[in-house]
Parts: C-alpha cells; sequence; structure tokens
C-alpha cells in the first residue's frame, strides 16, 4: 500500500481525524492493515474483510499476534451477499452525524453506512465483470463518510482501453475486464456519486510481476476523495 500515491492522505486520516475508520477489502492475512497501524492509523478502528475467517486467524499466526495484542476487527463473508454488503447512496453532507457502530459486535459491513474514513481494496476490482465492479463501486460508496478528504483507494489490471484483456500472472493465463484512466474516472464520478461531488485520481503504470522480471503489464492505481 506505501505505493499508493493517496497511501499519506490514509495516514494523515489516521492520525487527525476523531475517531477514524479504516475498512481494507479483500484484507487476507491482514498485511495493509498491520502497515496503517504502523503509520499511526489506531488499531482499534481498522476492519478488515474477507471470504473467509481462517485467513484472518492465519495472520495472527504469521505476524504472532492475537485479538489481545493486535485489536483490529474482521468481518468475513462475500462482499456480493447483501446481507454482509448491500447497495446504498452515499452518505449526504446534509444528513445529520451518522452514528458509529460497535466495532466489537460488527457482523456486518451495513451497520459501517456512512461512518468509514479510508477503504483500501487492491487487486480487487479486477476479479470481476464490468457490471460487477460498478456494483461493488457503489457498495463502497454508501459506506464512505461524506466528511471532505474520506476516501476510496487502490490498485489492480488496468488497460489503455477499457475491455476483456488476457493477462499473464505467475504463468497463469487470465481474461479479466479491465477500465482505463478515463473510464475508471468517469464510473465514480458520475455514475457512482453525483459528477463534482469526489476527486478520482487514476494512473496507469507498468509494472514487473517479480522484481527484476521481464514479464510487464499495466497496473491501475487510484482514489477517489470526497470534495
Amino acid at each position: 500500500m506505501l505505493g499508493l500515491p493517496a497511501y499519506q492522505q490514509v495516514v494523515r486520516i489516521g492520525r487527525e481525524h476523531k475517531n477514524p475508520i479504516f475498512l481494507d477489502v479483500g484484507c487476507c492475512f491482514g498485511n495493509v492493515i498491520r502497515e496503517v497501524i504502523l503509520d499511526g492509523f489506531p488499531a482499534a478502528q481498522t476492519i478488515g474483510t474477507d471470504l473467509h475467517q481462517e485467513l484472518w486467524d492465519l495472520g495472527h499466526e504469521l505476524f504472532k499476534s492475537s485479538p489481545e495484542t493486535f485489536p483490529a476487527h474482521f468481518v468475513g463473508g462475500d462482499a456480493f451477499d447483501p446481507e454482509i454488503l448491500a447497495v446504498a447512496p452515499p452518505a449526504s453532507p446534509q444528513t445529520t452525524e451518522v452514528s458509529t457502530p460497535d466495532l466489537n459486535s460488527l457482523t456486518s459491513l451495513n451497520s459501517l453506512r456512512g461512518c468509514v474514513s479510508a477503504i483500501h481494496a487492491t487487486a480487487f476490482f479486477h476479479l470481476f465483470k464490468e457490471d460487477q465492479q460498478l456494483h461493488m463501486a457503489r457498495a463502497f460508496a454508501g459506506l464512505l463518510s461524506a466528511e471532505p478528504g474520506s476516501i476510496i483507494l487502490g490498485a489492480h489490471a488496468g488497460a489503455q482501453q477499457k475491455g476483456v484483456v488476457n493477462q499473464v500472472y505467475w504463468g497463469i493465463e487470465v481474461d479479466m475486464f479491465a477500465h482505463s484512466t478515463e473510464s475508471w474516472t468517469s464510473m465514480w464520478d458520475g455514475e457512482v456519486f453525483e459528477k463534482g461531488t469526489v476527486k478520482v485520481d487514476a494512473q496507469l503504470r507498468e509494472v514487473s510481476e517479480d522484481v527484476g522480471g521481464d514479464e510487464r503489464y499495466p497496473v491501475l492505481l487510484w482514489s477517489v476523495t470526497r470534495l
């Protein structure tokens, strides 16, 4: 996550905002959450979500931690299950202050609507078809706080022109839908959020799957910030 251009914005939110909440989607072992905590985000205000609780438990084993020494929270389940995460309209700046749920008893992300200060999702969106990516973007938007500066950010496979692309990852060919910088920007600013209410930064970079490797592929590094 350190390589994302907007990462320092997440760090500032964690250090400066009152009761900030950080959500890592597709958190696996919790690596990214541990990173933001190390850089100052309050541990008890962080949440990871992934398909299986076992991944989170393996993270404790890997990092030799426990729920007592690492008080981040976890919600397991399929993000396309509306009981876990349903699409809701973005929070409006005109609405009354949203009450923050008790994170210790969290069983669904729906309880976080309008409360999350920063949402991270890397290597996530490109797993899905175009309509599913739009669905997930709208679901994330419903969780994001209306406070200016609140942010959704991440990185995934991109393309010069949006469409289905064939990528090779670790020797395996995969067909996936990839957005361009233009299509990704217009999706968030106009379809997901009302146009002009967010700032979208999207950069396409060529990266190697291995340090020093010859095989390179385009990656979209992006952020969506509430204005």
